[in-house]
């Protein structure tokens, strides 16, 4: 027996064969590309992504001798994926990190409509969300609008071309559409962000007891795979990795490192009050929420950083971080650097990247060092935002690879870090989520026990975490710097 698991995320495709032990058998990769075709627009072709689904599939099978029990799917979440009456796509998927939308949300923070909205469904939306999106296109594309008969994300994107079923997971609905308390589409929020004649392309709901759909005989040729394989929705991709790195129990922390900086934390409580923050999604598991901060701006700012500096890659950057002390002699960086501003843990679509404190006595190692401490600290600050107590962090996506980021990590939040074995922990946590919908596992608790081990970990340094709070401290003062007036329909 095997499993296949998909994590589409925005920039690349992984498809993974569990052996019947849970072991990581086999694991093939494809790249997405980003299309930005204006200044702030991050797009995808649809189709495209569906192919590049289905051939990592094809070529993750053809390489196992085992019969396969389930397929399970994970894909990068928010955005507007939107599709026909016959669930052919009406024109490319809008991301969630797409910032066409900015001065919508800006408007909807003014007049407070996101402020009443959190006190909803526990989440700040931002312009990547559908709700943004489609007001977007109310004004400037409703001839697209007139033709789309649903409003999909990835993960229901690639459901509905493997089972035909069209649906939404709890976790991909919840921001910006759900009653957090019911896990019900909210007449109230629709209304609130001015969408009640769109709210016909809100798709059906599944929950944790509704995940599964047959494989289609269309879709059983593309992939290789039997013709009614059970397919299940898992959760959508930060929630499926908080799973699949071991943050199942409330209290549990978890941080991906990835396209996006997700800082979240289990939680068996809706929290309406506050300062709104973040995201409030349902975890996979029955009565348990994740409190999520993803960022805008996460390991793409190492990409910059290498282009600046002339290196080849992130190993490279961290070998001349290593070489600079903790504070890097003083420089601060503020890792703002989507066109979109940010969304976690506050929303500011003027916020930008800021590297103060800079002379002539600096060199790259310098500001190598600074832009993973600025990261660092981004975690940290999601952490503090969060308001829970949590006794470690789990780490996972490409930037767990490097020792000096987690043992940054583990210095600047002053709590142990622990590094997942497995090399794609969104796929496992799909294979844990599907485990239970299929009935192999009795719950994710048991699941997690079962498979998710860890290959290291990191104990914060005293003298470090002591350095790091001092530069917290300038971190938060230079904030109100970083931020610039927002020019719609330029680069910014």
């Amino acid at each position: 027996m095997a499993i296949v698991c998909v994590d589409a995320g925005t920039t690349l495709v992984k498809a993974v064969v569990f052996a019947a032990d849970g072991r990581e058998q086999t694991v093939e990769r494809e790249a997405l590309a980003v299309h930005r075709p204006r200044p702030g627009w991050a797009e995808q072709d649809m189709d495209e992504v569906w192919t590049a689904v289905a051939r990592t599939v094809r070529a993750a099978v053809d390489r196992t001798d085992e019969p396969v029990d389930f397929l399970a799917v994970t894909a990068q979440g928010d955005g507007c994926w939107l599709v026909d009456p016959s669930g052919a796509p009406t024109g490319p998927a809008v991301l969630w990190n797409d910032g066409r939308a900015t001065g919508r949300t800006q408007r909807w923070m003014d007049d407070g409509v996101l402020d009443e909205a959190f006190r909803i469904n526990g989440s700040l939306s931002s312009a990547g969300m559908p709700n943004a999106v489609l007001s977007w296109l109310q004004e400037h594309d409703p001839q697209r609008l007139a033709a789309s008969a649903t409003s999909l994300t990835c993960g229901g994107w690639l459901f509905s071309q493997l089972t035909g079923e069209i649906a939404a997971d709890e976790s991909d609905a919840a921001a910006p559409f759900l009653d957090i308390t019911t896990r019900q589409y909210s007449t109230e929020l629709v209304a609130l962000f001015g969408l009640d004649d769109l709210a016909r392309l809100l798709p059906p709901l599944r929950g944790d007891h509704h995940r599964v759909a047959p494989l289609t005989p269309a879709a059983s040729e593309t992939t290789g795979l039997r013709i009614g394989l059970p397919v299940v929705m898992a959760p959508y991709d930060i929630v499926s990795t908080a799973v699949g790195s071991g943050a199942v129990h409330v209290g549990q922390t978890c941080t991906v490192l990835g396209t996006t900086l997700c800082t979240e934390v289990v939680t068996g409580t809706v929290r309406l009050d506050g300062v709104p923050a973040g995201l409030t999604i349902p975890s996979g598991a029955p009565g348990r929420l994740l409190r999520a901060f993803p960022t805008l701006a996460g390991a793409g700012v190492l990409t910059w950083a290498c282009r600046l500096l002339g290196l080849a890659g992130a190993g490279e950057l961290g070998t001349l971080a290593a070489t600079s002390p903790a504070g890097a002699r003083g420089l601060s960086f503020l890792p703002y650097l989507s066109p979109s501003g940010e969304r976690a843990p506050f929303l500011d679509p003027s916020v930008r990247g800021l590297l103060a404190g800079i002379t002539l006595e600096h060199g790259p190692e310098d500001i190598a060092r600074a832009v993973f401490e600025g990261l660092s600290l981004v975690v940290a600050d999601c952490l503090r935002a969060s308001g829970s107590a949590s006794l470690e962090l789990r780490a996972c996506g490409g930037g767990a690879a490097s020792d000096l980021w987690l043992q940054i990590i583990a210095d600047t939040t002053r709590l142990p870090v622990a590094r997942s074995a497995d090399s794609e922990v969104g796929a496992r946590g799909a294979m844990l989520v599907g485990s239970v919908a299929t009935g192999a596992a009795p719950d994710v608790e048991h699941a997690a026990h079962a498979h998710v081990r860890d290959a290291a970990r990191f104990q914060p340094d005293d003298a470090a975490a002591a350095t790091y709070g001092d530069a917290y401290e300038a971190f938060l003062d230079l904030r109100p710097a970083s931020r610039r007036p927002v020019l719609t329909g330029s680069a910014r």
